[in-house]
């Protein structure tokens, strides 16, 4: 298997999607990685197997995000610090585990879809797998 071969694999192991959007087939195993519940989303509507609140960031690196005192370079690497660390290691440690065996599609509520920690989750996944 060539170099780009493994890399395309590992990337399509693992999805990211907002958790507003309808469920499908292809998403596997969905996990929501956020800390809060999404507003106005019932949990049958959610269509999730797994609530993982562990691997989304702090309450603490959360607030400072939205409060604007953390650029978004700087809430990447704090965010990987953390990863690194457990409770959020080990929930981490499951999603590789998972993504080994199959699709996960990692869900998230925020409305911007290309910054947002499910991306940075997902990137530093990538990177492990």
């Amino acid at each position: 298997m060539t170099i780009k071969r493994a890399r395309r694999r590992r990337s399509e192991s693992i999805r990211v999607k907002r958790v507003y959007e309808p469920r499908d087939d292809a998403d596997g195993y969905r996990v929501l990685v956020d800390r809060l519940w999404p507003r106005g989303l019932t949990k049958e509507r959610a269509g999730i197997d797994l609530w993982l609140k562990d691997v989304a960031p702090s309450h603490g690196l959360r607030r400072r995000v939205h409060g604007g005192e953390v650029s978004p370079e700087a809430f990447v690497r704090l965010y990987h610090e953390e990863l690194a660390l457990p409770p959020a290691a080990d929930a981490a440690a499951l999603l590789i585990e998972r993504a080994r065996k199959g699709t996960v599609t990692l869900l998230f509520a925020a409305r911007d879809e290309a910054a947002n920690n499910a991306v940075v989750l997902k990137e530093w996944l990538d990177a492990r797998l």
